[in-house]
């Protein structure tokens, strides 16, 4: 999958309308339409139609820098409504209807401003996790639109966050209540990066500090936990990470040590993920997982999991704009009664520095 991904991609589509750096993307279905959204430090969330290329829906009411949006999967589940989440440097976080073209809720509690949302992948993502510049990371419930619970413990801005897809218990139904009232919350975790350098994980149910990964040399700004699903060895058991030193590191979340270190690029990394593609590795005799990362260098680097610095593939954004977040997804073909399917190779979505939402495929 990876080398026809390498030689046969291309830029396929590219979104305009942002006027300043694009620091965040998402990507989702509803009711058969592909969506796109988008937050920037132009203070705007912004929502795509992917098929179209349009821009549908203009959200201004942020006053300041836009740094995370999401797609809450727990509206549409529970309720059939189109929603997004956005958080801003103006210290709030904020739900919009899409459809409907309206504000719903805003939540105050982080005294700075919000770096980064992340949805629960338990419970139809009806919890959400914020980390901001005040150095602490919240833990909301979205049905109630309440905070559980504040974790400390960095000592900076809280810059990435990112849930668990795992669970410890045998408990498949998620009916079980933990000490912040979080059902189905039993044996998830919490990874956070931060302005301190390091990166910390945090138990759900307890609300305790589990571990502390030192080694970045400046602000971590991603965090990804792994999946057993990924293909990757031990793969629930690693946290990927990016940082300002403009390295890509892998970290085994019960040894608590570096297990990998990728420094290719030239500045900072703002984006790190695990990718689906997979790739032959003559050194173990096999094949290898492949993941990438987004700098502020203008480049997108795949790089092969299970060898340092081996360097695969490289995308270059515009000249002097920057990567500043990224997202794999495979996108739907319309075929006959407007019905879709999968493609069979995933794409490639990009922010850049200069506004432009690009989609590679």
């Amino acid at each position: 999958m990876f080398d026809e991904f390498c030689s046969s991609s291309k830029l396929l589509k590219t979104l305009i309308g942002h006027i300043s750096y694009v620091n965040s993307i998402d990507y989702s279905t509803f009711d058969g339409d592909q969506f796109i959204c988008s937050g920037s430090s132009d203070s705007t969330v912004r929502v795509w139609d992917v098929d179209t290329r349009k821009q549908i829906r203009l959200f201004e009411e942020h006053t300041s820098l836009v740094y995370c949006v999401k797609f809450s999967r727990y509206h549409y589940h529970n309720y059939h409504q189109s929603v997004i989440c956005s958080s801003s440097h103006d210290n709030t976080i904020r739900f919009w209807d899409f459809k409907d073209n309206q504000q719903l809720r805003i939540l105050s509690g982080h005294t700075r401003g919000v770096y980064v949302v992340e949805c629960s992948p338990f419970n139809s993502g009806r919890y959400l996790c914020s980390g901001s510049r005040d150095a602490t990371i919240r833990l909301w419930d979205i049905k109630t639109y309440k905070s559980l619970h504040t974790f400390n413990g960095h000592t900076s801005f809280v810059r990435c966050v990112n849930i668990s897809p795992m669970q410890s218990n045998s408990n498949k139904n998620g009916d079980q209540s933990n000490n912040i009232g979080v059902i189905g919350g039993n044996g998830y975790t919490i990874c956070s990066g931060s302005n301190d350098t390091t990166i910390r994980t945090w138990d759900i149910e307890t609300t305790k500090q589990l571990n502390v990964f030192e080694g970045h040399g400046s602000s971590v700004n991603s965090v990804k936990y792994g999946s057993n699903d990924s293909g990757i060895i031990s793969g629930a058991n690693t946290i990927l990470s990016g940082s300002n030193d403009a390295s890509v590191r892998l970290w085994d979340i019960r040894s608590g040590q570096q297990i990998q270190m990728f420094d290719g690029h030239t500045d900072y990394v703002f984006a790190a993920e695990y990718s689906p593609f997979v790739t032959d590795n003559i050194e173990i005799g096999g094949s290898s997982n492949v993941i990438c990362s987004g700098s502020k260098d203008n480049t997108i680097r795949f790089w092969d999991i299970r060898s340092d610095n081996k360097e695969l593939f490289v995308i270059e954004g515009d000249e002097y704009s920057g990567i500043y977040c990224l997202k794999l997804f495979s996108l739907k073909k319309k075929v006959n009664n407007n019905k879709q399917r999968s493609n069979d190779c995933f794409n490639l979505c990009y922010g850049l520095g200069k506004g432009p939402i690009c989609i590679w495929g």
